[in-house]
């Protein structure tokens, strides 16, 4: 079975992505993981990868194909979770040609759907233990004691630069544009599935296991 996570930044598709290795044995592809990985792999592809990234240009989508491309030739075995891939029109005709060739099929597309203002709550409102990484939010999960690590007692926390909400305001911005169009593409297919992002993780992966269940 192979499918698209789709939603904005902060929807939570890292993390069902990761339940979903777990329970089902499939194979997560991030963009972003592939990318790190083609600098060490000294593949054809990885190697024009690196050299693109290394210059701090973009990698183009002809290799970011190539690369998804290396991983259906490989032995794989329950399929793929594609995450962050495609973000356009011309990505999504690129994979969708590129399944076809390799005999496999995209079984179903899940959009994780949020509310912006929500959405920035729960992004700018999370700060994380500089010691041991626990991670909290200022109002689903303060610590016990404030300014101090329920899990180490560490009393140092950060946030990440980009989590306030002018950062994240582009970010929306960016996958509106380029990235929002695939849901009407998407559904025209009959491959949409929605679920809503917001629910508590469990509920989420519930509802995402249903749709894979009757795909």
């Amino acid at each position: 079975m192979n499918i698209i996570l789709l939603g904005p930044p902060g929807a939570g598709k890292g993390t069902q992505a990761k339940i979903l290795v777990d329970e089902r044995g499939m194979t997560q592809l991030s963009t972003g993981d592939m990318l790190r990985e083609a600098k060490t792999s000294g593949s054809e592809m990885g190697n024009r990868a690196a050299e693109v990234m290394n210059r701090g240009e973009l990698v183009s989508d002809d290799i970011v194909v190539g690369l998804i491309e290396e991983k259906l030739a490989a032995p794989h075995g329950a399929g793929f979770i594609f995450d962050g891939f495609p973000r356009t029109l011309a990505q999504a005709d690129a994979l969708g040609d590129l399944l076809a060739r390799h005999g496999e099929t995209l079984d179903a597309v899940v959009e994780m759907r949020v509310d912006d203002a929500a959405l920035t709550r729960r992004i700018t409102g999370r700060f994380t233990c500089a010691n041991c990484g626990a991670v909290y939010h200022d109002e689903t999960k303060p610590t016990a004691k404030a300014g101090v690590c329920d899990v180490c007692g560490g009393t140092t926390f950060t946030r990440r630069a980009d989590d306030n909400e002018d950062a994240l305001r582009q970010r929306l911005m960016e996958y509106y544009k380029k990235t929002s169009p695939l849901i009407g593409y998407y559904h025209a297919k009959g491959a949409l599935r929605v679920v809503d992002g917001l629910a508590p993780i469990d509920a989420v992966a519930g509802a995402i296991r249903k749709v894979l269940d009757n795909s």
